[in-house]
């Protein structure tokens, strides 16, 4: 049965895959509100679109809109082009740790105030269908050797933006059982792939191997252990997020009378960051110039390891098919033949 589906940050990084998936699985017709920020670009929805014939193209419609300002008919005018929407996929977020440590007010109005004015608009609408709010593995901050977060863990924010993004996710909750919206969370940690903003590390790791330049390994304060993370890439994240809207799985039992459902979305494997540069390096045949920093000293507000777990997804009967270091050649070997992306 076909969709309208209305994605916020749909020229993002996440999103993009989100709608290529979309479009190439379904019938559905897609909306994205996007603000066309520092990290929204409409070049990656014209690459993914431009394989697509004209008449599957125009099954998306972009429309412009800062989530700072609330979506009202009165002032909107873009509502009406919108139709009946039935399933929102809230992606659109600021994520930048280190800005949000200089400017937090910034990330309480993106990520707090803009799920809300979503949120407003959404519990009006006479067709919802599903609510799905993207939310991330740092709100339960910092993870101990051997311990992986579920879905139900305390909330232990260590920077603005994952406490900006943890307030979002509370009223998710509240939304669902106030107004009786039928919400979706996810967590999900570290997403890489194609057409990523070469800051984040996994392109920049790229970019400074074939430049032959050093990459600083954040590391404890010996210097003698590397962060980890489970990396997914972003096309796993958009399969599970299909695989969700579509199989709309209950919230668990086991959680009192919590009504709201949350899913982590987690990588195969947990990767330490030394490891990964060296794969990267290894896919391009060259050698790994590296140097380890102290993390606490380089990025205050970071943690060292991150770690969810994935039992739940997986026994709902997803995970990611493909192994890491095969997306890692893989996006490698994209970037290599697309260094327009590493030079933005």
């Amino acid at each position: 049965m076909s969709k309208n589906v209305l994605i916020t940050g749909g020229c993002g990084f996440i999103a993009h895959h989100v709608i290529d998936l979309l479009i190439e699985k379904t019938d559905w017709n897609i909306t994205t509100l996007d603000r066309l920020d520092y990290s929204g670009n409409l070049n990656r929805l014209h690459e993914v679109l431009e394989k697509y014939d004209t008449q599957t193209r125009r099954r998306v419609n972009i429309v412009f809109h800062d989530l700072k300002a609330e979506i009202n008919p009165l002032v909107n005018n873009f509502i009406n082009k919108l139709g009946k929407i039935d399933t929102i996929l809230h992606l659109a977020a600021s994520s930048h740790v280190d800005r949000s440590i200089t400017h937090p007010m910034e990330f309480i109005q993106d990520n707090t105030i803009g799920t809300a004015h979503l949120l407003e608009y959404a519990r009006r609408l006479d067709n919802l269908e599903t609510f799905l709010y993207f939310s991330t593995d740092e709100i339960f901050g910092s993870a101990p050797p051997g311990v992986a977060y579920t879905e139900r863990a305390r909330y232990n924010s260590t920077n603005p933006y994952s406490a900006s993004k943890a307030a979002a996710e509370e009223f998710c909750v509240a939304y669902e059982n106030t107004y009786k919206m039928p919400m979706m969370i996810t967590h999900t940690m570290n997403v890489f792939g194609e057409r990523q903003t070469p800051e984040k590390f996994i392109p920049l790791c790229i970019d400074r191997v074939r430049k032959g330049e050093k990459i600083f390994i954040h590391s404890n304060a010996a210097r003698t252990e590397a962060g980890s993370r489970f990396y997914i890439h972003a096309a796993d994240v958009a399969e599970a997020l299909m695989f969700l809207i579509t199989t709309k799985p209950a919230c668990p039992t086991d959680y009192g009378d919590a009504k709201c459902a949350k899913f982590n979305i987690v990588g195969k494997e947990e990767v330490d960051n030394l490891t990964l540069a060296k794969l990267v390096a290894q896919a391009q045949d060259k050698e790994l110039i590296y140097e380890m920093l102290d993390f606490h000293n380089s990025r205050p507000g970071h943690d060292l390891r991150y770690a969810l777990d994935g039992t739940l997804m997986r026994n709902l009967g997803w995970e990611p098919k493909i192994a890491f270091s095969e997306r890692i050649k893989q996006v490698s070997d994209w970037y290599l033949q697309n260094t327009r992306w590493l030079e933005l």
